[in-house]
């Protein structure tokens, strides 16, 4: 199978949602827009991997295996062991939801989260992506790209960049960016939930490269300057000591920031 039939062949994994967790095979080879043949060969090499699991009237939904992987890497991962025990030390200090973030492609992942009882709905949680342009989570991620993913960012997303608040042009957007790698944190308020504040820190690889971000959230409401102030300075004790303890694992922390934007 080529790299192209590899892809396309993976894609139909995307079309698996909260809103659609079901999918007939039909439907499925229509969204793929290939062949009958070529999609049910592709269906059912998923199938026997346990990438899908086929359920009743020739419907699919995702399959057991991922669950496997995801196990592995809740064991493996070097970001999600190396910052465990600082999620849990920072939720307890603030008494706020804690959330760890990594870098993926052109958006931001969230890899692990510590809930504070009282969290906020629908806070950012394992498994969902958001954009590089909304919410402190995101925006300290996206202040320390290189100049020239930033520039190649710019030039593609124009239009979304100012209407998030970054910059009308270039020259401020790039200061906009520079004032957070300044600040060393970022703060959002009510940019994806209303009255919820973020506050994130950077993470770092061994080579000093942007791995991913940690942070807290919680109701604005609870909040005033001298709780800011303090939530910051543990907010950014937290990015650095996962960035030390990222630091002294041999392997699988040199993630480099590919194909961003």
């Amino acid at each position: 199978m080529g790299s192209n039939s590899l892809v396309r062949m993976l894609s139909l994994l995307d079309l698996f949602t909260a809103a659609a967790p079901a999918w007939s095979s039909d439907a499925l080879i229509l969204a793929l827009g290939t062949s009958r043949s070529t999609g049910y060969r592709y269906i059912k090499a998923l199938a026997d991997i346990g990438m899908l699991a086929p359920v009743a009237n020739g419907y699919y939904t995702l399959g057991p295996r991922i669950i496997e992987l995801d196990l592995q890497i809740r064991h493996c991962d070097p970001l999600y062991k190396a910052a465990g025990p600082v999620l849990k030390k920072i939720a307890s200090e603030s008494a706020l939801s804690a959330i760890l973030c990594a870098l993926f492609s052109g958006s931001v992942l969230c890899v692990r989260e510590e809930l504070a009882p009282d969290s906020p709905a629908h806070l950012f949680s394992r498994g969902q992506r958001r954009p590089l342009f909304r919410g402190a989570a995101s925006k300290i991620i996206l202040a320390h790209l290189g100049p020239h993913q930033l520039r190649s960012i710019y030039a593609k997303h124009k239009a979304t960049i100012a209407t998030s608040g970054l910059g009308a042009d270039w020259d401020s957007f790039r200061e906009n960016l520079a004032e957070i790698r300044r600040a060393g944190f970022a703060k959002s308020v009510g940019e994806f939930n209303p009255d919820v504040i973020g506050i994130a820190a950077p993470i770092f690889n061994k080579a000093g490269q942007i791995l991913g971000s940690i942070g807290v959230a919680g109701a604005e409401s609870k909040f005033n300057r001298d709780d800011v102030e303090r939530v910051v300075a543990i907010v950014k004790d937290a990015g650095r000591q996962v960035t030390d303890r990222v630091g002294v694992i041999a392997v699988g922390t040199d993630r480099p920031a590919r194909a961003v934007g």
